[in-house]
C-alpha cells in the first residue's frame, strides 16, 4: 500500500496526465509572403517571368527572401513546410541565378547551373540538382509539376507561394494545369495516345510507387475533358522536345535551338 501511495504522488507531482499526453509543439511554419508578392507582381498568366522588370524593381526583396532561405534548415519544419520550403526555394533561386547573368537565352548559357553547389539552403551549400533530389525523397511525384528551371517547357511556375497549409491542393492543381496545357503535353482520348513531357522520361522512376505507376498518374490529372475516355485505355505514352529557351516575358529565349544547347553543354563540360 505504502508503494503504491508513492507512486500516486509521483505521477501527481508530474502533472498527472495533461503533461504526459502534452502534444510536442508544432514547428514554425516559414514565411513565403515575399516570394508570394514577387511571383504575383512578375510572372503573368502564361507563367513567364518579366526578368527584366524583377532585375530593377524586385531584385532587393527576392535576395531579402533568399537570405531567410539561406538560414533555415529544412529539417527543422514539419513535413509538409518542408516540402513548401523547398519548392519555393529551388524555384527563387533559379530566378535569381537568372537574374546575375540576365539576359541569356537559356539557364543553360550560365556557368553550370545546376550542378554546382552555390546556393544556400540551411547554412549548407548546395546545388539546384542537390535541392530536387532532397524534394524527390519526399516520395511525392507531383513535384516534378512545381520545380522550374526557367526554361519554356517547364511546368507553368506558380503565381503564388507554396505553403504547409495548402500544399497538397496546389500541388494537385499545378499537376492538372501542367498536363492541360498543349504546348507542353497532349491528350488523344479517342487513341489512347499521350505525348507528354521528357520529365516524365527523365524520373520515370519517380512514378514507380505511384498506382499504376507513370501511366495511373496520367491518367490521374489527364484534362478532365479527356480523362473518362482515357480510364479504360492502354495508354501509349511519348515524350515531347524540350525548349530550354529562357521563360521570359519577352523575346529573350525565343529560337533557343538544339543546336545552341549544345554548344552550352559542352562549354559547361570545361568551365
Amino acid at each position: 500500500m505504502r508503494t503504491f501511495m508513492l507512486l500516486l504522488l509521483a505521477w501527481a507531482l508530474s502533472g498527472g496526465p495533461s503533461a504526459a499526453a502534452q502534444a510536442v509543439p508544432e514547428p514554425p511554419a516559414f514565411d513565403h509572403s515575399s516570394w508570394d508578392s514577387l511571383l504575383q507582381e512578375f510572372v503573368d498568366e502564361v507563367h513567364r517571368v518579366d526578368y527584366a522588370r524583377l532585375l530593377q524593381q524586385g531584385r532587393a526583396e527576392l535576395d531579402s527572401y533568399l537570405s531567410k532561405v539561406a538560414a533555415t534548415d529544412p529539417d527543422s519544419l514539419s513535413p509538409a513546410s518542408r516540402k513548401a520550403l523547398l519548392i519555393n526555394a529551388y524555384n527563387a533561386l533559379t530566378v535569381g541565378w537568372v537574374l546575375e547573368h540576365y539576359p541569356v537565352p537559356s539557364i543553360w548559357s550560365t556557368p553550370d547551373p545546376f550542378k554546382a553547389s552555390r546556393h544556400t539552403l540551411g547554412g549548407k551549400k548546395l546545388s539546384l540538382d542537390e535541392i530536387e533530389s532532397l524534394l524527390r525523397t519526399t516520395g511525392d511525384p507531383r513535384i516534378h509539376a512545381a520545380v522550374v528551371c526557367a526554361a519554356r517547357s517547364c511546368p507553368p511556375l506558380r503565381r503564388e507561394a507554396y505553403t504547409a497549409e495548402q500544399i497538397d491542393v496546389q500541388l494537385d492543381d499545378n499537376t492538372r494545369q501542367w498536363l492541360a496545357n498543349p504546348a507542353l503535353n497532349r491528350f488523344e482520348p479517342e487513341t489512347g495516345r499521350a505525348e507528354v513531357s521528357p520529365i516524365f522520361k527523365w524520373y520515370r522512376d519517380d512514378f514507380a510507387s505511384y498506382p499504376g505507376q507513370l501511366e495511373g498518374f496520367l491518367k490521374h490529372f489527364a484534362p478532365e475533358d479527356a480523362a473518362p475516355a482515357l480510364a479504360g485505355k492502354n495508354l501509349q505514352i511519348m515524350f515531347n522536345d524540350y525548349d530550354w529557351g529562357l521563360n521570359d516575358q519577352s523575346a529573350v529565349g525565343e529560337g533557343y535551338s538544339f543546336f545552341q544547347l549544345g554548344i552550352d553543354w559542352i562549354k559547361n563540360l570545361f568551365r
